[in-house]
């Protein structure tokens, strides 16, 4: 089996019946998802579903509503 690339992830999950999923351990402790946390879901009908970190999230609202300040 070839090695994923440094910094590289695949992880699968089961789709529940009601449409949820439990994002991995592994996945959880190295993107820093604690209980309560909001994430953003990114969809392209093309691509796929993205989840970014949340690094990209507090970007994306700085953008949008400007400084912290």
């Amino acid at each position: 089996m070839k090695k994923a690339p440094e910094g590289k992830y695949a992880w699968t999950v089961t789709i529940g019946e009601k449409g949820q999923f439990v994002i991995p351990k592994q996945a959880r402790e190295l993107f820093d998802i604690k209980p309560g946390d909001s994430i953003l879901l990114l969809g392209d009908v093309e691509k796929g579903i993205a989840i970014p970190p949340k690094s990209a999230f507090e970007g994306l609202m700085e953008t949008i509503f400007g400084d912290k300040d």
